[in-house]
């Protein structure tokens, strides 16, 4: 970078040093491509047996973006839309990507970027009843994310809730793990892996943001749910040859639970970071006990501030004022976090403590 103090994303890093050898260690052993590939298939037993459920099918693909857009694709029919809240990542910082496939995403008003059961079912309710139904889009599955957007955690009451609504309607519940990691590793999460796979009809498994080179790994708790799934992977782009490569991260990374405790540092540096901005009187915008840390800040402050951090505005707030980011990852170091806090300090002309 460019030796500003890095807190823009948790993606800045390459990957952890066991993944790194790991590659390094079977570079020359030749194995099948497109995820067929020995390590791959160990992966898959390692993650159906963190998920407990062991008829899972688990696919690795490249990204983010291309795991949404294509389960969402797998999941609906051409005239149905992905319900979601109106923060959520595919709504937001996609591109458009759903929409491009010929999907709407129907959006909620997000709390704190989570949304309800009962918001759920009074749109699910207000399609039903409309006389003008077969001219609307169709609602046909919801998108979550864990951790939101803005970095809060659904408990395992309120996905339960969620999970048996979707049901009673027959319709997929899919959860985006791009930062599950960090979720994991959060005193204030109640919410296994186990627990995700029974209560989720498909869900992925982040690996960019969370300690992997590239690649998150959709599983399917339900055998057969979606026939055919490599072939609309390739459609999408998202089938990786080399596949070993995604297969040999995640299976380190689900090696002695590693991916349970790979994002512990994230959550110590972002809880540091917390309580000296909230001792400086910053305020915060969000109850986000995650790696993510949204504050209000006076604009004259950012400039000074960009000089020597890297940070990621999030939105206006006012015309004097704005919102930004700032997080943490699984290799953040408590000297960054040190100095982020004393540039606070110095270019706020408050004090710490």
């Amino acid at each position: 970078m460019d030796g500003r103090l890095p807190f823009s994303c948790d993606y800045l890093q390459g990957a952890h040093p066991r993944i790194l050898k790991r590659l390094s260690e079977s570079n020359f052993e030749s194995e099948a491509g497109y995820g067929e590939d020995s390590f791959s298939e160990t992966a898959r037993e390692r993650i159906r047996l963190a998920c407990a459920s062991p008829d899972a099918e688990i696919y690795f693909l490249l990204g983010g973006t291309q795991s949404n857009a294509t389960v969402i694709d797998a999941l609906l029919r051409m005239y149905q839309g992905v319900i979601a809240a109106d923060s959520g990542h595919i709504n937001v910082h996609e591109t458009g990507a759903i929409e491009a496939d010929g999907h709407k995403v129907l959006t909620l008003k997000n709390h704190e970027g989570k949304i309800s059961a009962s918001q759920i079912e009074t749109l699910l309710l207000a399609y039903q009843n409309d006389e003008n139904q077969k001219h609307m889009v169709m609602p046909g599955m919801v998108y979550l994310s864990h951790p939101t957007e803005y970095g809060s955690l659904y408990s395992k009451a309120e996905l339960r809730e969620i999970s048996e609504l979707c049901r009673s309607y027959h319709i997929p519940l899919y959860l985006d793990g791009a930062r599950l990691a960090y979720a994991l590793a959060c005193p204030e999460n109640d919410l296994s892996l186990s627990d995700i796979a029974k209560l989720c009809d498909v869900f992925y498994i982040g690996g960019t943001k969370c300690g992997a080179l590239l690649g998150e790994a959709v599983v399917i708790p339900k055998r057969g749910l979606i026939p055919h799934m490599t072939s609309i992977i390739k459609q999408h782009g998202a089938l990786l040859e080399k596949g070993r490569i995604l297969g040999i991260q995640f299976d380190e990374l689900f090696r002695d639970r590693l991916y349970e405790r790979i994002g512990v540092p994230a959550i110590r540096e972002a809880g540091r970071i917390r309580s000296a901005l909230l001792a400086m009187n910053i305020p915060l915008c969000f109850d986000s006990p995650s790696n993510q840390i949204f504050c209000l800040l006076e604009n004259r402050f950012l400039r000074t501030l960009s000089e020597k951090v890297d940070f990621s505005l999030w939105e206006r707030y006012d015309e004097a004022h704005s919102i930004i980011r700032l997080a943490t990852s699984w290799a953040s170091r408590p000297e960054d976090s040190e100095a982020l806090i004393a540039c606070f300090a110095e270019k706020s002309g408050r004090k710490a403590g």
